[in-house]
């Protein structure tokens, strides 16, 4: 994995890494995005390892984790990813230094992907929690009983499409993408889904 040791791969991957962690959070069940953020940050933490780093150049990028919160929560706080997006940068262009002790990292890569990432995870972020904070355009209660079908494997999570809709699910038992699933109840925005009867599912 001596490709792992080019700082400017490593800053990819630890991006990356972050970016899909952030997206498996506003739509987890898949189990794609969370395997992939997992592997993008074992490299990650394999290269920071064996690499010579800052760490001030890290708490900077933590520290611009703040902002960014701040201009998540309300669009017209859209100004604080100025401070994020050059913390990011800043952090990101001295994250590594080189035998030298000059940063390792090519400012312009880190300054386009930086920018990127930011405002990719922002506009996500803002979509999700817009999603959060719309009322029900439906009766969630009607959901109980209901026929759907499951879109991936379900045990402790999982996803259904039930009613026009996919929701994130549960169940006691295993059941197999594709397979018909009953709604039983309703935590949250949580469906716990059993397998159909077959007289159900055959309808």
């Amino acid at each position: 994995m001596n490709f792992l040791l080019d700082p400017n791969v490593a800053y990819l991957m630890l991006v990356l890494g972050f970016v899909l962690g952030i997206l498996a959070l506003f739509t987890p069940g898949t189990g794609f995005l969370e395997v992939g953020a997992v592997f993008a940050i074992f490299l990650a933490g394999y290269a920071l390892y064996n690499l010579p780093t800052n760490l001030w150049a890290l708490i900077v990028i933590v520290v611009g984790v703040i902002p960014f919160v701040i201009a998540v929560r309300k669009s017209k706080n859209w100004i604080w990813l100025i401070p994020s997006v050059a913390s990011l940068i800043v952090g990101s262009i001295f994250l590594f230094r080189s035998t030298a002790g000059s940063p390792a990292i090519n400012p312009i890569f880190a300054s386009v992907v930086s920018i990127m990432a930011t405002l990719l995870l922002w506009f996500v972020g803002r979509k999700g929690i817009e999603v959060m904070r719309q009322k029900p355009v439906q009766d969630l209660k009607n959901l109980i009983g209901m026929i759907g079908e499951a879109r991936t494997n379900i045990h402790n999570d999982g996803t259904v499409y039930v009613n026009g809709e996919e929701w994130s699910a549960r169940s006691l038992m295993e059941i197999s993408a594709g397979s018909y699933v009953k709604v039983v109840k309703r935590e949250g925005l949580v469906l716990v889904v059993e397998p159909a009867e077959s007289e159900d599912s055959g309808a």
